[in-house]
C-alpha cells in the first residue's frame, strides 16, 4: 500500500490494528483455511506489514468482541445503522446506535473504508484490494461483486444514486462508475490537474449534491466534482496544500471539506472561491455530515475532536472526548449526539 495512505489509515485504525495477524483478532484457524470465491477476479485479502501481492481472500470471522474493531465509514439503510471497518467487520444496529451487532455473513477479512446504501435492502461497501461488496437484506448477508488480487489499489469511498447507479473511487485517481448495480464497473479515466503531469491524486471521501452532483475529497487541497454520476470530472482548488478526507454538501448550496491538521474549508458559490474555517483545533478531520436539524453540521476528527455547528459550517464549536479515543466517521442526519465510528467501534456523543 501506498506509504502515505497506510499512514491514513493507520491513524484511523491505529497501528496495532493494521498489524494485527488474524489468530490475535480471535479467528479459528478452520475459519481462515476456507476461501471464498469473489467476482471478477481472484480471491485476496489486505497483506500485513510487509505483505507481498496477491494473497489468499479469506471470509470475515464472526467474533463477540467485533464492537471493538476499528469502524471507519457509516450510514444509513432504511432505519437501521450499518459501520464497516478492520478485519471485514461489518455492524448493524436497530436502535439508533443504541447497540450494535454483527452482519451474519461477510465474504472476506479485508479492511473495509466506505458503504452506501440506497434504502433499506440494497447497499455496497468497499475497501482494501479493490473490493465491492453488495447487499439485499440490509447489510445482514454480503457478496463479493470484484476485488483485484493482484494490484495494490484500495477502493476508499462508494456512493449509490439509486440500485443501479454508482461510483467508487481511491487510490492514484481510480474512479470506477456501474448503471447495472455493481456487476460491472468502468473505469474512468481523469485529466491532470493545471500544473502535474498526471492525474495520481489519492480520493480519499465522496459526497453527494443536489441532482447527481457528486464530489470528491482528494489530496493536493483539491476538490473532484462531477455532475454525470461520476462519467466526468472537474478539480476545485481550494488553495489548500493538504489531505482533503472527507466532506459535506448543505441544504443553502454550500460545500465544506475537511482533512489533514485540522484544514476546514467552505464554498458559498459551488466550488469557485473556498474560505477556511478557523476552529482552533489541529487535529485530523475525519469525518463531516448534516445532523438533520435546521443548519447542523458535525464534524469529528483524531484526538477525539468534535466540530459542531449551528449556522450551516459558517462557524464551528470544537471540544474533545476525555478518552481522545481518535474518530473516523459520524453517523450523519441522526441529531447532535449521533454515534460516532472509533478506532475501538461504535461510541456514543459526548455532549458537552
Amino acid at each position: 500500500m501506498n506509504r502515505n495512505v497506510k499512514k491514513v489509515v493507520g491513524l484511523c485504525l491505529g497501528t496495532a490494528a493494521l498489524a494485527l495477524a488474524p489468530a490475535a483478532w480471535g479467528a479459528s484457524s478452520a475459519a481462515l483455511a476456507a476461501p471464498v470465491p469473489a467476482a471478477n477476479s481472484a480471491n485476496s485479502a489486505t497483506p500485513g506489514e510487509g505483505g507481498a501481492w496477491p494473497v489468499v481472500l479469506r471470509p470475515a470471522v464472526k467474533v463477540a468482541h467485533a464492537s471493538q474493531a476499528g469502524m471507519l465509514a457509516t450510514t444509513w439503510a432504511g432505519p437501521r445503522a450499518v459501520a464497516v471497518g478492520a478485519h471485514g467487520v461489518v455492524l448493524l444496529s436497530d436502535d439508533q446506535g443504541k447497540h450494535w451487532r454483527q452482519a451474519a455473513s461477510v465474504p472476506l477479512d479485508a479492511t473495509l473504508t466506505g458503504v452506501s446504501f440506497v434504502d433499506d435492502k440494497e447497499g455496497w461497501a468497499v475497501g482494501q484490494a479493490g473490493v465491492v461488496l453488495h447487499s439485499r437484506d440490509g447489510g445482514e448477508r454480503w457478496e463479493v461483486q470484484r476485488s483485484t488480487p493482484d494490484q495494490d489499489r484500495p477502493l476508499f469511498a462508494v456512493h449509490f444514486f439509486d440500485r443501479a447507479n454508482g461510483v467508487a473511487v481511491g487510490l492514484w485517481s481510480l474512479v470506477l462508475t456501474t448503471s447495472d448495480g455493481g456487476q460491472h464497473w468502468t473505469s474512468r479515466q481523469l485529466e491532470a490537474p493545471a500544473g502535474a503531469k498526471r492525474a495520481d491524486l489519492n480520493l480519499f471521501g465522496l459526497f453527494s449534491g443536489p441532482g447527481n452532483a457528486l464530489y470528491a475529497a482528494a489530496e493536493k487541497g483539491y476538490v473532484l466534482h462531477s455532475a454525470d454520476k461520476g462519467q466526468s470530472w472537474h478539480y476545485l482548488a481550494t488553495g489548500y496544500a493538504g489531505s482533503f478526507w472527507t466532506g459535506a454538501a448543505l441544504p443553502d448550496g454550500a460545500l465544506l471539506v475537511g482533512g489533514l491538521r485540522g484544514a476546514l474549508y467552505r464554498s458559498a458559490d459551488a466550488g469557485q472561491s473556498w474560505t477556511r474555517i478557523d476552529t482552533g483545533s489541529t487535529a485530523s478531520i475525519t469525518g463531516l455530515v448534516r445532523t438533520g436539524g435546521e443548519r447542523g453540521v458535525l464534524a469529528v476528527g483524531q484526538d477525539g475532536l468534535t466540530l459542531r455547528s449551528v449556522d450551516d459550517g459558517a462557524t464551528f464549536q470544537a471540544s474533545y472526548r476525555h478518552d481522545r479515543l481518535p474518530l473516523n466517521a459520524v453517523l450523519p442526519n441522526a441529531g447532535f449526539a449521533p454515534p460516532l465510528m472509533s478506532a475501538r467501534g461504535p461510541v456514543p456523543a459526548e455532549v458537552q
